[in-house]
């Protein structure tokens, strides 16, 4: 009995050893399968709303800009980074409430492309998501930032600090028409930044013997109107300052500027390559693609408040022949020779 009691015990012994063994190994199996699938598990995809004025269409080189500034930071759509995009197809009213959808998509960061209106839009729809401006006019004056160096609140990005040249814009322009009297300025008054660009140009205006004269539009309905408005008025030359209505109607008011023979002066490139006669402004393809270092920034943790706001760095000065010659305007030389393109 005692022979057979010790080896009983030595089986018992044995097999719990053996049991002992399996479960070891059975849990090293189980742990080294579970750390493969540990590590696939897919990173959040940060997402991020984009809030346009015009149309798909009319937005495609800043678009594609922004998209490029992105993939050099080594962002690609729809792979490691989505963009919800909303347009607001020139309808300035629509701002609101696109912006308020992509708030609702809790996006990580919002980009505003769509001017003042656009920042303004978002800024009052959410108080905690980051937002980067695009081409933002003065936004110390519309209340978005603190300062530009010390924003101090979910607001960055850049301005394209429009105003600050609209007295350049005129010099230009008489330089261009040597008998330059009487300019009208097409703008929305609805936009607080505009009204005072127009004040800027009504200094310039004066400092250079030169009458100015405004034509506000606040609807697309009312750009032919103030065509008349200008023709009766006899004015020499237009400029066009950038809002939602003129940028999502720019091919409307160079045809009816060409159709009227009245020189145009846009802020933004694009405007005179459909049809425009000059444009000085800040390379807005250049603020489009800065805009992605901002996102970069504060995707990887970044406060807006601790990222100053950035002024244009680059510029440029663009004739249209075309439109120069469809209009019976000959450019002159000195004024040619000064152009960083020009369409022939």
């Amino acid at each position: 009995m005692k022979g057979f009691w010790i080896d009983s015990f030595g089986i018992s012994v044995k097999s719990a050893l053996r049991n002992l063994k399996f479960a070891i190994l059975l849990g090293a199996v189980l742990f080294a399968l579970s750390l493969p699938a540990e590590a696939q598990q897919p990173k959040k995809v940060p997402q991020i709303g984009f809030l346009a004025s015009g149309s798909p269409s009319s937005n495609v080189p800043s678009r594609k800009a922004f998209q490029q500034g992105l993939r050099e930071l080594g962002y690609v759509e729809g792979e490691n980074i989505i963009i919800e995009y909303r347009w607001a197809e020139g309808k300035l009213d629509r701002l609101p409430e696109l912006a308020t959808e992509l708030v609702r998509l809790k996006v990580d960061l919002l980009v505003s492309g769509a001017g003042n209106s656009g920042t303004r839009a978002l800024k009052q729809s959410t108080t905690l998501i980051p937002i980067v401006m695009t081409i933002g006019s003065d936004p110390v004056a519309a209340g978005f930032v603190s300062s530009l160096a010390r924003p101090g609140g979910i607001v960055t990005g850049l301005t394209s600090m429009t105003g600050d040249l609209s007295g350049k814009r005129l010099e230009l322009l008489t330089e261009t028409i040597l008998k330059l009297s009487r300019v009208a300025v097409l703008y929305d008054p609805g936009d607080p930044a505009k009204i005072a660009e127009f004040k800027e140009i009504q200094v310039a205006a004066q400092g250079l013997g030169v009458q100015s004269q405004s034509l506000e539009v606040r609807r697309p309905q009312e750009v032919e109107s103030a065509f008349k408005t200008a023709a009766s008025w006899k004015a020499n030359a237009l400029i066009v300052l950038k809002t939602v209505v003129t940028d999502a109607n720019h091919t409307q008011i160079a045809e009816l500027a060409t159709k009227n023979r009245l020189p145009t002066m846009f802020t933004e490139s694009q405007l005179v390559e459909t049809g425009g006669l000059m444009s000085y402004g800040p390379n807005y393809a250049d603020l489009y693609r800065r805009a992605a270092w901002y996102v970069d920034k504060i995707l990887k943790g970044a406060k807006p408040a601790d990222l100053p706001v950035e002024q244009p760095k680059k510029f440029e000065f663009i004739i249209n022949l075309k439109t120069a010659k469809q209009i019976g305007l000959t450019i002159p030389p000195n004024v040619l020779v000064r152009a960083d393109k020009v369409i022939r």
